[in-house]
């Protein structure tokens, strides 16, 4: 171990020197020298690997000492991540976003600090702007656009996005890739991977090799605009009978790989409460709502929105009809489940839903956990085993939980990041799915709702009578399973309206005016 920690630390003093060199030479730009980009990433990894293995080295682990003590180093790595990120861009800042919404898998330390880089994203000069669309359209952004707002309405990792009119007077939105993103990415995930290794030969217990491969598999599909186009327009009919939402028309002629040019839609993000009370919003609706749609998207079609944070999620009162709308943005990645673990993940689901442990570890053992299966069932729901054994429709989320849970989360990390490696990758980000909606529920305090487990129970009973009658030609066969469906609904809508009752101002009356008999007998 000392030899490993002599090589960090020479790592860490030659990578400062190097870069630190080409920093501050006038004769280049430091953001296009990929080894200025290694540099700091190598700087970084090397800093934080240093700083986890000398300032826990002479402490007792497990005591309290110990974890005080590690916290600050979490909180100062995090520190030096984020800041990474923000130097380096990109890539760096999309997957450091991620990182920021695995609330449940990543010490808070981490989570917390990363959550900011939403708000950190670069911005491209207009120059830029008019280079991309020069290159890609072959004409001036005069000749297309009758207005094209310079500000942009908003900047991400990898694209911002500008309010432009059309020359009949259509307000549209031009998403815009930052012009040397394409050129980076595959390089810095290079880097990555490069870096990741070494730190993984320096901490055996370290396992995150699967952001990685996330990353090589999905960066070369949000890069590309026309395949985020195609998305948009296939969820939209996934997804028409939902009158509460609203996707974005794409003008295709105005549109290719690195330019999407898209209806302008307006409104709060999704957790906003303020924007909310202001527009007279209901809250529970929209979380609701907001299940339904994913629930749907997961289980029934197999076909998931799987960025849906709050930048991404607008609410809406829709002029017309007054009716609160969704809009759903952003649409370059989606996960495409194959049926055997759409299946299994819904029978899964089934269970934790009815507590049934025999279930539960059988789905997600076939779902690649194997003995962690406990520990993939508290990930998975963001719930601690008791609550899984006693049912998490029927337990109420407490404070207590969420810091019992964060705290298991630390001691487990290695065990955690095993598991990530085991599951297949399409679960990978179901989960971040998971997390990012789960933030939004507890930002918007409806969490604790019985809502999204009765839509997702609704949708798990669909997905599988589905799959039920497309396996046999019998007729009978096929009215014993609409039969069995149907019932299996009408007691779930039974059960939800025994809830709204059980809530409502009635339910509570009555409930008090029992008390008020049984204390006079």
């Amino acid at each position: 171990m000392a030899g490993r920690l002599l090589k960090v630390s020479s790592l860490a003093t030659a990578v400062f020197a190097s870069s630190g060199f080409y920093l501050y030479s006038k004769h280049v730009d430091p953001s296009d020298i990929s080894l200025i980009r290694f540099g700091r990433a190598a700087a970084t990894t090397a800093v934080i690997s240093y700083d986890y293995m000398t300032s826990l080295r002479n402490v007792d682990h497990g005591t309290e000492e110990y974890w005080a003590l590690k916290s600050k180093v979490h909180l100062r790595s995090a520190e030096r991540l984020k800041d990474l990120c923000c130097a380096n861009r990109g890539t760096f800042i999309k997957v450091g976003q991620h990182l920021g919404a695995l609330d449940y898998l990543l010490p808070e330390e981490y989570t917390s600090t990363l959550k900011v880089l939403h708000s950190r994203a670069p911005q491209s000069s207009m120059e830029e702007i008019r280079q991309v669309i020069r290159e890609d359209l072959g004409k001036e952004i005069g000749q297309l656009f009758a207005s094209f707002e310079e500000t942009p309405q908003g900047a991400a990792s990898l694209a911002q996005v500008h309010r432009a009119v059309l020359t009949d007077g259509r307000t549209v939105a031009v998403k815009v890739q930052h012009p040397k993103v394409q050129a980076q990415s595959s390089k810095d995930i290079l880097v990555m991977e490069f870096l990741l290794q070494a730190v993984h030969w320096l901490f055996p217990d370290f396992a995150f090799m699967w952001l990685v491969e996330e990353a090589k598999r999905n960066m070369p599909l949000e890069l590309d605009f026309l395949n985020e186009g195609r998305n948009a327009e296939r969820v939209a009919e996934m997804l028409k009978r939902f009158e509460f939402l609203k996707v974005p028309k794409i003008h295709w002629d105005l549109s290719t790989k690195r330019i999407l040019t898209m209806e302008f839609a307006e409104g709060g993000q999704v957790n906003d409460r303020e924007y909310m009370d202001k527009h007279g919003i209901d809250v529970n609706e929209v979380s609701r709502n907001l299940g339904k749609m994913y629930s749907e998207m997961i289980f029934v079609n197999g076909f998931v929105h799987c960025d849906p944070h709050p930048g991404n999620v607008l609410v809406k009162k829709c002029p017309k009809s007054n009716k609160t709308q969704i809009v759903l943005l952003d649409h370059g990645l989606y996960q495409t489940l194959n049926q055997d673990f759409r299946l299994d993940y819904c029978r899964l689901w089934q269970a934790l839903m009815k507590a049934d442990l025999k279930g539960i570890e059988r789905y997600s053992r076939r779902l690649g956990a194997g003995d962690l299966y406990p520990l993939f069932a508290c990930v998975l729901t963001a719930r601690s085993w008791t609550s899984v054994t006693g049912g998490i429709s029927q337990t109420p989320v407490t404070n207590s939980e969420d810091v019992e849970i964060r705290t298991n989360a630390a001691h487990y990390l290695p065990q955690i990041s095993d598991l990530l490696n085991r599951v297949p990758r399409q679960m990978l980000l179901l989960l971040k799915t998971n997390d990012l909606l789960r933030g939004i529920e507890t930002t918007l305090r409806t969490r604790a709702s019985a809502s999204s487990f009765i839509n997702m129970s609704r949708c798990c009973v669909r997905a599988v009578a589905r799959y039920k009658r497309s396996k046999t030609r019998s007729r009978f066969r096929r009215m014993r399973i609409n039969l069995s469906e149907a019932i299996t609904l009408l007691q779930i809508n039974a059960y939800e309206l025994f809830l709204w009752i059980k809530g409502s101002l009635l339910g509570r009356w009555v409930t008090s005016l029992l008390g008020h008999l049984q204390y006079a007998h």
